[in-house]
């Protein structure tokens, strides 16, 4: 009986071990998906904040949450189980589905540069909820989780591409827990940069002397943190969507242009005691410039397509009048 046990208990420690070292295997994959999709997650965090511009205090965190769990239902709901059967079935597609993806990435980066150099913008109309009532919210949540929607599919499959060759299984798992964790990270960080001036004025309006200048400091900061921010997401945006082309045209069989940018790299590597820095600002760079050339052609091409589209409405508007 007590040899029985032992037994028992020696295989209970085994799997045990092997359980610990899968949600390890798992940690791991998860986290080196989500640093994958670093770039779209920086940029979803910079965007989502615009949502709730005019709302009212009581209103924004609601309305967050709203848009997060729009959010993982987007991830798990519908990307999820389509990114898992295709894997599963058609893995060629995760290539050209991959480089779709980076080419928005570079549009949506080169266009907020052009914007940011030229002073030119896109002018929407200003819709605030607290004007029009629970539908008008109700609508600018639905716009969110929508342009969510697209972020979120770059998101998944750039993290699905990253843990392609694990079992199907193995392949859910992790694409769950990046879901949660990424969705947990952009809203709280999201929800914590609306409250930030909230935070702020009621600091300020303290009357501890350091509470109330870190509250004046904290309420003079944030439109600059969410400018760095903005920033940083553009050039995440045309690092990640030029990189995903730059290996999408090497995996597709054209080799010049990452053979070109490799062999940039092995000359800096062996510089002493910066050499891999220098490696990884290589490809950065060249990653950055091929989104910023092919995210111009893609804005040139939609600008063209804008005029062409105007003229017609203006010519049909004229033909009416007659």
């Amino acid at each position: 009986m007590a040899g029985g046990l032992a037994a028992l208990l020696d295989d209970i420690a085994a799997l045990a071990k092997l359980a610990a070292a899968s949600v390890d295997d798992v940690s791991a994959a998860a986290g080196r998906a989500s640093a994958k999709a670093a770039g779209v997650v920086i940029d979803d965090t910079a965007v989502t904040p615009r949502y709730v511009q005019g709302v009212t205090a009581n209103r924004e965190l609601p309305m967050i949450w709203k848009i997060a769990k729009g959010s993982l239902r987007n991830k798990l709901l519908f990307i999820l189980p389509a990114a898992l059967l295709l894997s599963q079935f058609l893995p060629w597609l995760l290539t050209p589905i991959l480089m779709v993806g980076g080419t928005y990435l570079a549009f949506e980066g080169t266009e907020k540069l052009w914007e940011a150099v030229s002073g030119k913008h896109h002018e929407k109309p200003q819709v605030t909820a607290p004007e029009q009532g629970p539908e008008a919210e109700s609508r600018m949540v639905g716009g969110a989780i929508r342009t969510d929607f697209i972020l979120s599919a770059e998101i998944m499959v750039i993290a699905l591409n990253e843990v392609a060759d694990e079992g199907l299984l193995s392949r859910a798992i992790i694409l769950v827990v990046v879901a949660l964790a990424i969705t947990a990270v952009v809203y709280g960080v999201v929800a914590l940069i609306v409250k930030m001036d909230d935070i702020g004025l009621r600091l300020a309006q303290t009357r501890n002397g350091a509470s109330a200048a870190l509250g004046r400091g904290l309420v003079t900061a944030m439109p600059k943190v969410l400018a760095v921010l903005s920033t940083v997401g553009i050039a995440a945006m045309l690092w990640v969507g030029g990189h995903i082309l730059l290996v999408g045209i090497d995996e597709l069989g054209w080799h010049g242009l990452y053979d070109v940018v490799h062999h940039l790299e092995e000359a800096v590597h062996g510089v002493a005691g910066v050499g891999g820095f220098l490696a990884w600002l290589v490809n950065t760079a060249a990653s950055a410039l091929l989104g910023v050339v092919v995210g111009a052609v893609v804005v040139l091409v939609m600008h063209q397509v804008h005029r062409w589209r105007h003229r017609g409405a203006a010519a049909g508007d004229a033909a009416a009048e007659h």
